[in-house]
């Protein structure tokens, strides 16, 4: 009897310890999603230094997605849905990191500020939804064309409806005018 009551509370403290298999593997799993969201925040932080210190690229690494935003006029010109040289190469950078990645969703998210689409563009884009959108579709076809995996490519466009700062002056309507790429597990 005395090996028993002294095998019980031994056996007590030993059984809050475990965990299923299920558990331990999605302990694991999300241990290594967050060492691999790490190096890609290590290694976009190497690649866009000029452009962080210009105050340009914005990096900012969440609790399940690593967030790289760029202020539009880096990649694009005004009123522009199409990424000029300057835009191609900045973005470019990314594109080792970014064709690497397996079993991640790379969102490229498009907005705007609320200004009205000038009557010159309004032909093409009637609102700042549809430039928002075809700006995020210009940098994911040419993150295709570099070597990105399509499968893992999605594009959205949110227009002025999510905005970061007032719209209310010039310096607000910057910060809203923008393009992220957000790295994300599948």
């Amino acid at each position: 009897m005395k090996n028993w009551t002294m095998a019980v509370p031994f056996s007590v403290f030993l059984v809050p310890g475990c965990v299923s298999q299920q558990t331990y593997d999605q302990q694991v799993q999300q241990t290594q999603a967050a060492v691999t969201l790490e190096k890609q925040y290590l290694a976009l932080n190497q690649q866009f230094q000029a452009e962080i210190a210009a105050d340009q690229v914005q990096i900012r690494q969440l609790k399940d997605r690593l967030v790289v935003t760029f202020v539009d006029e880096i990649l694009f010109a005004s009123g522009s849905a199409e990424m000029h040289a300057k835009g191609r190469s900045t973005v470019g950078r990314a594109v080792p990191t970014l064709a690497s990645l397996t079993g991640h969703w790379i969102s490229v998210e498009g907005y705007t500020d609320s200004e009205p689409i000038g009557p010159a563009l309004r032909g093409r884009y009637p609102t700042n939804w549809d430039l928002s959108a075809a700006r995020a579709v210009d940098v994911v076809r040419y993150l295709q064309a570099q070597g990105v995996d399509p499968r893992n490519l999605v594009a959205e466009g949110y227009g002025q409806y999510q905005p970061v700062a007032s719209n209310d002056t010039p310096q607000g309507r910057a910060r809203n005018r923008k393009i992220d790429i957000v790295l994300r597990s599948k």
